[in-house]
């Protein structure tokens, strides 16, 4: 692919959560297509090696911090913003889960802070870019959520419950920034990375069976929507959060 010539040719993108798995498949792509990123996650080790791989300077420059810090996602926006210009394309990729049992024994602190990160950062980051000339300029956003917001998934219940957040969020924020912004979302269901590793680690044949296309996700799936979302293919698809599962939830199963 001609990165020069590509699709996103000349715009702009910062990726949260972007040092490994799904979010640095979906800076790798975005770059692939002509955009210039820029990546944060908590560690910088980790993302100036993901900087090296995208290219270098010339293609990424890295904020290391953390996605609830205000601070930081003013900072990172505005070396973004420095290097390559106002942002085109936000991709809200960062979301944690701490814990994993019932939520009858859920530690309320452990809640707090996953909707902190995953639905009240996701809004920050959203309100961020706006203000830095999102807004005026116009641009579109990508959120990423999980079919575990769809229905009950045991284990990792308060999890779903923070991406059912992220899904209305989407949905009402394509409504009041529209027509500049376009906000959009992806439902992965299990997607072979580190963050998901305890739903499949040591049985992924078994998991698997229960996908009518055979396997699990590759954050290089997730990759290939999100940088639809970002294009112009999408011009007029806003509010809406496309499930990427292989089939699984056709069958009824949870997820995991």
């Amino acid at each position: 692919m001609d990165a020069e010539s590509g699709r996103l040719a000349g715009r702009v993108a910062l990726v949260t959560g972007a040092s490994r798995g799904i979010g640095l498949a979906v800076a790798r792509r975005l770059v692939a297509e002509g955009a210039r990123v820029g990546l944060t996650a908590r560690h910088p080790e980790a993302l100036a090696e993901a900087v090296a791989a995208l290219g270098g300077p010339e293609r990424a420059v890295a904020v290391a911090g953390r996605a609830d810090d205000v601070g930081h996602r003013r900072a990172a926006v505005e070396a973004v913003t420095e290097a390559f210009g106002a942002v085109d394309v936000l991709v809200n990729n960062v979301g944690i889960n701490p814990t994993y049992g019932p939520l009858a024994d859920l530690d309320l602190a452990a809640a707090r802070k996953i909707l902190d990160v995953n639905v009240v950062g996701t809004l920050g980051w959203v309100q961020q870019v706006r203000a830095a000339g999102m807004g005026a300029r116009g641009g579109c956003v990508v959120n990423v959520s999980s079919i575990a917001g769809r229905s009950p998934s045991p284990g990792i219940a308060f999890y779903g419950v923070s991406k059912a957040a992220v899904d209305h969020l989407t949905a009402c924020l394509a409504v009041e920034l529209a027509p500049a912004i376009r906000v959009n979302a992806v439902a992965p269901a299990v997607v072979k990375t580190r963050f998901a590793a305890a739903l499949h680690e040591g049985r992924e044949e078994e998991v698997a069976r229960a996908y009518p296309l055979g396997r699990l996700g590759l954050p290089r799936d997730v990759a290939g929507a999100v940088a639809f979302l970002a294009s112009d293919d999408a011009s007029w698809i806003t509010g809406q959060t496309i499930v990427l599962d292989g089939g699984v939830t056709l069958a009824g199963r949870p997820v995991g």
